[in-house]
């Protein structure tokens, strides 16, 4: 998960190469073909809302990526769902859905 600082209201929210990679902020991993979170995955994405909700002043971008297997339109629909199942579960946690944006990278960046 890589964050950046939050933008003035003024602004477009920033673009995914203005995110840098923040070392408190965990990555999660998905078994094969899924997209739910495991529950050792949920500590993480537990920890990952409290810094979160403990620097208000950052967004984040959440990433999904998947292996070669598939055709790179499912792996681009796979990497959504998993990207929205972390920033569902994130947001249930506290975290507001205005701070977060997602990408899928399907296959392309495994």
């Amino acid at each position: 998960m890589i964050a950046a600082p939050a933008a003035p209201a003024t602004t477009a929210r920033p673009v995914p190469k203005e995110f840098m990679a923040i070392a408190d902020l965990k990555d999660i991993y998905f078994d094969f073909d899924k997209y739910d979170i495991r529950a050792g995955d949920a500590k993480i994405l537990d920890a990952n809302a409290v810094w979160l909700k403990s620097n208000a002043n950052h967004l984040l971008l959440i990433e999904g990526h998947c292996d070669e297997r598939g055709t790179n339109e499912y792996n681009l629909a796979l990497g959504e769902r998993r990207a929205k199942s972390a920033m569902n579960y994130l947001v249930s946690q506290g975290v507001q859905a205005s701070r977060v944006t997602i990408i899928s990278y399907g296959e392309e960046r495994p």
